[in-house]
């Protein structure tokens, strides 16, 4: 499986063999195609109105830069096998190497995944202390004889089949959750800040 995230260097091989496949338009056209659904060879020349052997070569090109992949292979009526193209799901980031763009990342991806699993537990946890918070309080029996309720149950009942909704709270977890991702983007801001004063 591919990285979901991938960091080159200019003269890396691969970085080579992406500019050469993205020299030209017809390349981007195919990606575009590529972008709103998987299509054969077939479907991309038909749709780009160009020779079979033209968007063959750019196809090529794309595969062996890892920019497409085959998704799938299907077999046509002649018994042919056609190859089903579509879209790497990667993020490829061509920077030289003193930004040092790979650490920065994983360390805000690092981050952002602490801040999802905190929320995590604080959607798990929150409930459980809620509960223990609402739990009705144990009332010692009288010395004496039993207490009557009874007018006032009812009439407690009466009021509860009244009651307004309660106001719209927010989500503790959902809270926790956005603002550790703000504390992540302000971080992010901060550190481009500096990159950008750097350069």
């Amino acid at each position: 499986m591919a990285e979901p995230v991938l960091v080159l260097e200019p003269g890396d091989e691969r970085a080579q063999k992406i500019a050469k496949a993205m020299s030209g338009q017809t390349a981007g056209e195919i990606l575009r195609l590529l972008g709103e659904n998987q299509k054969s060879l077939t479907d991309l020349a038909d749709r780009l109105a160009l020779p079979m052997n033209s968007v063959k070569y750019h196809v090529e090109n794309l595969l062996d830069a890892g920019l497409i992949s085959v998704a799938d292979t299907r077999y046509s009526v002649k018994g042919r096998e056609v190859k089903i193209y579509s879209l790497t799901d990667q993020l490829l980031i061509v920077a030289p190497r003193q930004s040092d763009v790979r650490s920065l990342l994983l360390k805000y991806g690092s981050l952002f995944g602490i801040v999802a699993v905190a929320s995590l537990a604080v959607a798990v946890i929150g409930p459980l202390l809620a509960e223990n918070a609402n739990a009705p309080a144990v009332v010692a029996p009288a010395a004496f004889g039993v207490v009557r309720e009874a007018p006032s149950v009812a009439l407690k009942a009466n009021v509860e089949g009244m009651a307004a909704p309660a106001a719209a709270t927010i989500d503790p977890a959902l809270a926790f959750f956005l603002g550790g991702v703000l504390v992540v983007l302000v971080l992010l801001c901060y550190e481009a800040w500096l990159w950008k004063r750097r350069g």
